[in-house]
C-alpha cells in the first residue's frame, strides 16, 4: 500500500501502526543523548539543506532517530530497508506519518519487494547515501552508473558492507569516496561487541525458549562480533566454543579461557550455534550430518550465506515450518532414526529478525558517528578520492567525550608536563 506526505510516497505494512511505533522511538530516544545533541545541532545549521540522502539500513526505532537528525539538518531522506526481516512495521508507520520521511520497508517482504524498494532508493537520485551492507552502493555501480558522479560519498555501517567496498576499492571498481563507519572505535568496540552480544542472545532465547546455562554454545568466528557474543553466553552459564580460521583471534580465544575446536569438531558436540563471521557456508552440510538431535543452529552476520541453508534443505526429509515463531525444524535422517535441527529466522539476522537489534544506547554512539561522518563528507567532498576512509579521529573523540558526558563519567586531562613529556625523546632510564 502507498502512502503520500506531500510530494514523497511510501511503501509500508501499515500507517495505522504510527502510534506504537512513535513511542517506540522517543523511548528509544530517551537512551540516544548523544544523537539528541547532534539532531540539535543540526536543525540549527541545517549542514544538509537541500541535499537528497537515501539511507539503506535497518528500519528500527534507533535508525528512526538517526533520520531524525538527517531530516533535522535539512536532508530530504528517503529509508529503504537492508533486511527483509528486521524492520519494524510500526516505526516505519510513524517515520511516514509523524515526521513525514518516505520510507520503503515492510516486515518480511520478499526478495522481488526488497529490490524493488532498493531500486526506489537510488531513483531519489541521492547526493550521500548510508548503506548496511553496500548493497545499495554496489547496485549504483553495477545498475545506475550513470549516477555514480552525483554521489558525493557514502557511509557503511556493517563489517560485511565494509570488506565488500575495499575490495571493491582493490579492484579499481569504486568510484566515489566512502567512510568505514563500521571500523570506528565507537562503533565496533561497543555496537558490535556489546550491541550484538546482548541482542543476538536476545533474539535466540526470544525464538527458542532455551535455557543457555550447562549448553554447548558454539560461536562462530572471533571478531568484534563473535567476542561479544562468547562473553554473554557464557555469562548466561553455557559452555562456549569458538571455531576460528585466524590463528591470532584462535589464540586470543583462548587465552580468554574459550575452548577453540574446528567447526567439524564443535558441530558434533553443540547444542547452540551462531555465526558470526561476514563468509559464506561457515555451516554446512559435512557439519549438520554430526550434529545432535535437537541442534539449534542461527546467524548474526549481516547476510544469510553463514549457515548453508540449501544443504540443509537438500538433507532434510522434511521441513516442519513454524514450530515456534521464527523457528522450522528441518527433520533429517540418522541412521534409522529422525533428527530435527532448529534453524532459526530462515538463518538471517537473528538479533533482529527475533528480537529487536541493539539497544538504544550503543546505537546512539553508532549513529552519532553515522551522521557526523555524512557531515565531514559534506565539508571534504573536494579533496575526497573514490575510496574507503576511516572516521575521523576528532568525530571519535567528539562521541565518546559526549557518550561519557551523558554516562556521568570525567576523565583525567594530561598536565602540561606530562604533554611535553610524551612529545620529547630525551628523557629515558
Amino acid at each position: 500500500m502507498l502512502y503520500s506526505k506531500g510530494m514523497k510516497k511510501s511503501d509500508i505494512k501499515d500507517k495505522s501502526l504510527a502510534a506504537s511505533g512513535k513511542k517506540r522511538i522517543e523511548w528509544a530516544a530517551h537512551d540516544m543523548p548523544v544523537l539528541a545533541a547532534v539532531r540539535e545541532r543540526f536543525a540549527k545549521e541545517k549542514p544538509f539543506k537541500g541535499l537528497r540522502m537515501s539511507c539503506c539500513l535497518h528500519v528500527t526505532a534507533e535508525t528512526a532517530n538517526l533520520m531524525r537528525a538527517l531530516h533535522a539538518g535539512g536532508a530530504d531522506v528517503l529509508l529503504c530497508a537492508s533486511n527483509p526481516l528486521s524492520t519494524q512495521d510500526d516505526v516505519a508507520a510513524s517515520l511516514v506519518k509523524d515526521y513525514g520521511i518516505s520510507v520503503f520497508a515492510r516486515k518480511g517482504e520478499n526478495r522481488e519487494v526488497f529490490f524493488s524498494h532498493l531500486q526506489t532508493a537510488i531513483e531519489h537520485r541521492p547526493q550521500i547515501t548510508m548503506d548496511d551492507g553496500a548493497d545499495l552502493i554496489s547496485t549504483v555501480h553495477k545498475k545506475y552508473p550513470d549516477q555514480v558522479s552525483e554521489i558525493i560519498g557514502s557511509m557503511e555501517e556493517t563489517t560485511t558492507g565494509v570488506i565488500r567496498l575495499r575490495a571493491m576499492a582493490q579492484e579499481g571498481a569504486l568510484k566515489i569516496p566512502v567512510v568505514a563507519v563500521n571500523d570506528a572505535k565507537t562503533k565496533n568496540m561497543f555496537d558490535n561487541r556489546y550491541g550484538t552480544g546482548q541482542s543476538t542472545l536476545d533474539g535466540i532465547i526470544r525464538a527458542t525458549d532455551v535455557l543457555l546455562a550447562g549448553k554447548n554454545f558454539v560461536v562462530a568466528g572471533y571478531g568484534w562480533c563473535g567476542r561479544g557474543l562468547a562473553m554473554r553466553a557464557r555469562g548466561a552459564g553455557a559452555r562456549v566454543i569458538v571455531t576460528e580460521i585466524d590463528p591470532v583471534k584462535a589464540l586470543e580465544a583462548a587465552m580468554d579461557g574459550f575452548e577453540v575446536l574446528a567447526m567439524k569438531e564443535a558441530a558434533a558436540v553443540g547444542d547452540v550455534f551462531c555465526t558470526v563471521t561476514g563468509n559464506i557456508n561457515v555451516i554446512r552440510k559435512e557439519h549438520f550430518l554430526v550434529m545432535k538431535d535437537g541442534a539449534i543452529v542461527s546467524n548474526s552476520g549481516h547476510f544469510d550465506v553463514e549457515v548453508g541453508v540449501a544443504d540443509l534443505k537438500k538433507l532434510a526429509v522434511r521441513v516442519e515450518k513454524g514450530v515456534r515463531n521464527q523457528v522450522d525444524a528441518y527433520v533429517l535422517r540418522a541412521q534409522k532414526k529422525e533428527k530435527r535441527i532448529y534453524l532459526l529466522s530462515d538463518g538471517r539476522l537473528v538479533n533482529l529478525a527475533a528480537a529487536e537489534g541493539h539497544p538504544a544506547s550503543v546505537m546512539d554512539m553508532s549513529f552519532s558517528t553515522q551522521a557526523l561522518a555524512a557531515e565531514w563528507v559534506l565539508k571534504n567532498q573536494k579533496k575526497l578520492e573514490p575510496r574507503v576512509y576511516e572516521v575521523d579521529q576528532k568525530i571519535e573523540e567528539y562521541v565518546a567525550t559526549l557518550k561519557l558526558k551523558s554516562m556521568g563519567v570525567s576523565i583525567d586531562k594530561l598536565t602540561a608536563q606530562q604533554k611535553a613529556y610524551l612529545a620529547g625523546w630525551e628523557e629515558g632510564t
